[in-house]
């Protein structure tokens, strides 16, 4: 049956022609994100046994798929045991992405991957070749199950003596799929209050912790796991692993002392807390902002310093090939290079004896002016639309556009066009701006075969 499957996807999607892998990813979610809106309208999937609504179907199952997070409606009072295992599943498919879930069935049915299964898989990953991309995506799979069931086992010491075995099981692995694959639903609205998420876990080590770990290795990247699987030791990484390493060591603990700072002292915050309580918070709070979507503290609380901090750092996100959005945080090393290379004076990037090839650096310069212009106008538009400061429609739209789901408590109450705008941008920022750029609007690429004069004009 696998088999047949397999080769049922393989034969109606991924072989047609006219479409390109990036197309087909694009596509891919789409397809679960409308399968999802479905099932979540049902009245099976409603607590209540009516409908929550196609609207509400539809927001969720994007948030879901995109690994998102945020919502119009509470997660554990709104949905049954039937829609949030709809909401699991979406989750899981679109942190692997989907057809990593195909090449899944077809390593089971011991069937050959093709060649145009294998570009898909490097479009799905955002790998930059197709070098043993099916031994990186068949221990992706196991790395994933082996990370998720841990975590599982972990969670499930704090929550099934608070909730009882079967809920106490169901939360834990709601909790840590949702984790690792950065996506920040919760099932905590029936014991902590609506739109709660860990904020009754402010002062459990081993929850929140243990919520780190998972973010955190989900959000290092599939490439960067079988880097240090296969070489062990620091020195033999790749010099893309260990900037991926430690960038995120370095946004990990600048952001967790910026965070100490500005909030030290805020009674909304931080300032009722004991000084260990307050690091470990703060870690949290640098930790969720990398895409996770959890929080423990009022985010619409916060000063307008740790706001926009927060914009900067959801905007940066993970790394590339993770489960993570957001710009990434190499993309974001190379415009700073870009940068100090330009004062200087130089034409060509390189670092450590090693030339980055211009393409790569235009690609950061092309994401990083889209996701601001998205950034910019998304936010113009949510604060025309809906009595909110600049900065709490800025938080929302960078929530959505780098797939955190982090809010300062706007998102269920602002208009249906706005919250369908922070969906928009939800699906932008998960599919990638380059993939969309390249999926639907680049259909033919210009000759670069022919050499035309230079011309010089003034910049600045």
């Amino acid at each position: 049956m696998l088999e047949h499957f397999s080769r049922f996807i393989r034969d109606h999607f991924i072989r047609f022609r006219s479409l390109n892998a990036t197309r087909l990813v694009a596509g891919s979610f789409a397809v679960i994100i409308l399968v999802g809106t479905l099932l979540l309208s049902l009245p099976i999937a409603a607590r209540s046994g009516e409908s929550a609504g196609l609207f509400n179907a539809f927001f969720t199952a994007t948030s879901a798929t995109c690994v998102t997070g945020l919502v119009t409606v509470d997660t554990a009072t709104t949905w049954s045991f039937f829609g949030q295992a709809v909401i699991l599943l979406m989750i899981q498919l679109g942190g692997l992405g989907f057809m990593t879930v195909i090449t899944l069935i077809s390593l089971a049915s011991h069937r050959r991957i093709g060649l145009s299964e294998r570009l898909i898989m490097v479009s799905t990953l955002n790998l930059n070749d197709l070098d043993g991309v099916v031994r990186v995506v068949r221990h992706a799979l196991m790395g994933t199950a082996f990370f998720e069931l841990a975590g599982t086992a972990l969670l499930s010491l704090r929550m099934i003596p608070r909730f009882g075995l079967f809920r106490g099981l169901w939360h834990a692995l709601f909790h840590s799929v949702s984790a690792f694959c950065n996506a920040g639903f919760d099932l905590q609205g029936m014991d902590t209050g609506l739109f709660s998420s860990l904020s009754g876990y402010a002062d459990d080590p081993v929850i929140l912790l243990t919520t780190s770990a998972l973010v955190i290795i989900g959000g290092l990247g599939f490439f960067v796991w079988e880097d240090i699987l296969k070489n062990r030791k620091w020195k033999k990484l790749t010099l893309y692993s260990k900037l991926v390493l430690g960038l995120t060591a370095v946004l990990l603990l600048g952001g967790t002392v910026f965070f100490l700072g500005s909030e030290w002292g805020n009674p909304a915050t931080l300032g009722p807390m004991p000084v260990w309580e307050k690091c470990l918070n703060a870690f949290f709070q640098s930790m969720t902002l990398r895409t996770a979507g959890f929080n423990v503290i009022d985010q619409g609380a916060m000063t307008d310093n740790s706001i926009v901090m927060s914009c900067i750092l959801m905007l940066i996100g993970g790394s590339s090939g993770s489960t993570a959005g957001g710009m990434k945080t190499v993309t974001v090393w190379v415009l700073a290079m870009v940068v100090m290379n330009s004062l200087r004076g130089r034409e060509s990037i390189v670092f450590r004896g090693r030339t980055l090839p211009l393409r790569r650096a235009m690609n950061a310069v092309t994401l990083f002016l889209m996701v601001s212009f998205l950034f910019l106008t998304g936010s113009m538009l949510i604060s025309l639309t809906h009595e909110a400061t600049f900065l709490q429609a800025a938080f929302e739209t960078a929530s959505a556009l780098g797939t955190v789901g982090l809010t300062t408590g706007i998102t269920p109450t602002l208009a249906r066009p706005a919250q369908a705008l922070l969906a928009v941008m939800m699906y932008t920022g998960r599919v990638g701006i380059l993939s969309v750029s390249i999926a639907f609007l680049n259909r033919r690429r210009d000759s670069l075969d022919i050499k035309y004069p230079e011309f010089s004009i003034m910049i600045g």
